[in-house]
């Protein structure tokens, strides 16, 4: 499945997910996916991330599964073998660029200027990250890069939330937004998953396509 693909089945949100405990990964998954939410970013910043991504995979196929925060591409090769059916970078360097084409994985490369956003049509990638995006002017920065790219489709992440969540949807450019909100740390840890669903599901009934 490509990238844009994914991200239309994401909308309105892909929740960033920080996985710190292996048994909260299934229950958690489950919880978004209640609500309505059932495409995951498991970030790489966590021991048991990868193992997350395994057991989400096994318990829930027909969920959309992929791997966040890969920064290099050493890790490419890992994500795969998870089972992972994309991965999101913050970033984007020739060598990551080029290994995901190599291995085939879906990538959502971060891009924060013009540059960086050439640089990833350079190598074929026309879905990208905006990131962080709030600290990038998130929809001004947006709207900028409608005029000279297009072609080029957006999943800004970084400081959004339901507060502006749909300055960043009503945007062309925008197919979906990435954030943790939906999945705050202390609810996860504390197993507070009824919570998280209630959170998933007023994210994905405020922001609906009209």
């Amino acid at each position: 499945m490509n990238s844009e693909l994914i991200l239309n089945r994401a909308y309105p949100v892909l929740p960033v997910i920080v996985i710190e405990e292996l048994s909260q990964a299934v229950p958690l998954a489950q919880a978004l996916s209640a609500g309505g939410i059932h495409v995951f970013e498991v970030t790489l910043r966590t021991a048991c991330a990868l193992e997350a991504i395994q057991e989400i995979k096994a318990a829930m196929p027909d969920c959309i599964t992929g791997a966040g925060t890969v920064t290099s591409p050493d890790q490419i090769d890992a994500v795969l073998k998870a089972g992972a059916d994309f991965a999101v970078s913050p970033g984007a360097t020739p060598a990551l660029l080029k290994e995901s084409n190599k291995q085939n994985l879906s990538l959502i490369p971060g891009v924060s200027t013009p540059s960086d956003v050439i640089q990833a049509i350079e190598h074929g990638y026309n879905l990208l990250k905006l990131f962080p995006a709030e600290q990038s002017v998130g929809v001004s920065m947006l709207k900028a890069l409608a005029g000279p790219f297009p072609d080029i489709r957006f999943c800004p992440t970084g400081g959004i939330g339901l507060h502006n969540a749909k300055d960043y949807l009503s945007l062309s450019n925008v197919v979906a937004i990435g954030g943790s909100w939906v999945c705050p740390g202390n609810l996860v840890k504390e197993g507070r998953w009824d919570e998280i669903t209630q959170l998933a599901g007023e994210a994905v009934d405020a922001l609906k396509k009209t």
